[in-house]
């Protein structure tokens, strides 16, 4: 789910030559570009389906819930050999479309990945980057024109190119969600969450040995937990308190809690986080437990069990997890 900023590429590199620092060396074969990109897209595509089922589904509850439409950009610019990326995407210019969330505004609309976008709003995409800005401005730029248009009509028109190559408009009503943009990172092996939104990395749980596999159920609990921090406001919380041991291991207790509340709203099974933490997490990462800021893996699958109990209680009472109203905060 993306609310206008533009998913984390860091290196930019993307894997499309056998020693993707060399910026300026020969372009990548087009054939290993374009396995490259679909490995990004397929991932981000997972990240952004399940961000955004957790963030529309809980949009009732959450502060600033604004009109999003479940789609990221891709700027072939942004990437060490553009021309690579162009080939390998089938594009004439620079803007397209990178993934769009599952069930999500955008993808009803029956946009594709790799769709071209030439305008938005009837502003054109194809400006050149600025001078001296960082590869990902302009994109950030674009995300930010979509999320300013749904703050402001509820909508917003994208112009692409249809099957010919061809203009077509394509008006698209936001749907409510969260303001917790999920950002994916190349390279990168965790989650974490900061002011701004919650960035994975792209090997987390999505590579290695099946043990190191996790299914998309404990994905989400994953993803929710980092919501969790971003909703209960716990970056700034720990910037102005301080970032001591067990202010940390508070948050954390409190972000596994909230957690549970989150996924039961998405249509996930909420005992999904206790199977992360007894299994994945704790082959994945023994020593964190060790750490003064965090409990035992089983110590955490043990508050979330107990937290399932108060969630199910309200489920009943209310016919749906108004954390709002029933979560308990530390």
């Amino acid at each position: 789910m993306t609310r206008g900023l533009a998913p984390i590429v860091p290196g930019l590199a993307l894997a499309l030559a056998a020693n993707p620092a060399c910026a300026g060396a020969s372009p990548a074969p087009s054939a290993t570009a374009a396995v490259a990109l679909a490995q990004w897209q397929h991932d981000n595509a997972r990240l952004q389906t399940i961000g955004w089922r957790l963030a529309s589904a809980n949009a009732p509850f959450c502060d600033g819930a604004a009109p999003s439409i479940g789609l990221t950009l891709l700027d072939a610019r942004q990437f060490d050999r553009p021309d690579a990326i162009r080939a390998a995407a089938h594009l004439t210019g620079d803007i397209a479309i990178d993934t769009l969330a599952e069930g999500s505004p955008a993808a009803l609309a029956g946009l594709l990945p790799n769709q071209e976008v030439m305008a938005i709003d009837g502003a054109t995409t194809a400006a050149p980057p600025r001078a001296g800005d960082p590869p990902f401005a302009r994109s950030a730029a674009l995300h930010g024109r979509i999320a300013t248009a749904l703050a402001k009509h509820g909508k917003v028109t994208l112009t692409v190119a249809d099957a010919q190559g061809q203009p077509q408009d394509v008006t698209i009503a936001g749907k409510p969600a969260c303001p917790v943009p999920f950002a994916l990172e190349m390279g990168g092996d965790r989650a974490r969450a900061d002011r701004e939104r919650v960035i994975v990395g792209q090997a987390f749980g999505a590579t290695g040995t099946a043990a190191e596999r996790i299914g998309d159920s404990e994905f989400a609990a994953a993803l929710a937990h980092e919501m969790a921090h971003r909703l209960l406001g716990h970056p700034a919380l720990l910037d102005r308190l301080g970032r001591t041991p067990e202010a940390i291991r508070r948050t954390e207790r409190e972000a596994d809690r909230l957690s549970l509340w989150l996924l039961a709203n998405a249509g996930y099974d909420p005992q999904a986080g206790a199977r992360l933490m007894r299994g994945w997490a704790r082959r994945r990462d023994p020593g964190l437990a060790r750490l003064p800021t965090h409990d035992a893996w089983e110590d955490r699958a043990g508050l979330m069990e107990r937290e399932t109990v108060r969630l199910r209680a309200a489920l009943q009472r209310r016919g749906q997890a108004d954390w709002r109203q029933d979560f308990l905060r530390e």
